[in-house]
């Protein structure tokens, strides 16, 4: 820039522009890129919490499976003769007298049959915790066998609880004080299924669990 004073003589002033500042932005751009990274990461969904499902999920219907097949084998398993019987008359008790002890035996063995084979799909969910498809598959399955278990878990506990009391009602006797072994492996299956129709409850409640969406 050239000034003139008053003998008429230039003067030159050099003006120097200021230097970008080139270390501050590098400061803030590499204080900014942490904080943008830090808030991406959090809006990622941690699929963690679901994997541990998936592994809780596993450990739930191999307990199932027990108690499906303690059930049915139990029930299927059970038959007294009492000890005075003659040539021509005795006393006999099996689950098949009973149309309703049957039916334990079929439900019990259909759900613990499709719990063993419901074992792949659950291992798929370990491997991908965010499939859905098995899950979704699992849950609708479950519910069916659990609704299965249930109904003859209720209806077998209600023979068991005439046998064990009577009903002076409807003229039906206590017969387990004759039939004592009977009624006592009876007894069993029908909580071993009462156990397996819980863990079906919650392997669907697990289910619904982890097909909610993370937000």
């Amino acid at each position: 820039m050239d000034v003139s004073d008053k003998s008429g003589e230039a003067t030159k002033i050099t003006i120097q522009e200021p230097e970008a500042d080139t270390k501050g932005k590098g400061i803030a751009a590499g204080a900014l890129a942490p904080v943008i990274v830090a808030a991406k990461a959090a809006r990622r969904p941690r699929k963690g919490w679901k994997k541990g499902l998936a592994i809780f999920d596993l450990v739930l219907r191999l307990s199932a499976i027990v108690a499906g097949f303690a059930a049915t084998s139990l029930m299927a398993t059970t038959d007294q003769i009492l000890p005075f019987f003659t040539q021509f008359f005795q006393f006999h008790a099996q689950y098949n007298d009973l149309p309703t002890f049957l039916f334990f035996v079929i439900a019990n063995a259909i759900t613990s049959g499709y719990l063993v084979l419901s074992l792949p799909f659950s291992i798929v969910c370990i491997v991908r915790p965010r499939a859905a498809g098995p899950r979704l598959l699992l849950i609708i399955l479950d519910s069916v066998m659990m609704g299965l278990t249930t109904s003859a878990a209720s209806a077998s506990a209600a023979i068991v609880y005439l046998a064990h009391n009577g009903n002076s009602s409807s003229n039906w006797n206590a017969f387990c004080q004759q039939f004592n072994n009977f009624c006592q492996q009876v007894s069993s299956a029908v909580v071993a299924s009462f156990v397996a129709s819980a863990l079906l409850l919650s392997l669907v409640v697990l289910s619904a669990f982890a097909l909610r969406k993370t937000k």
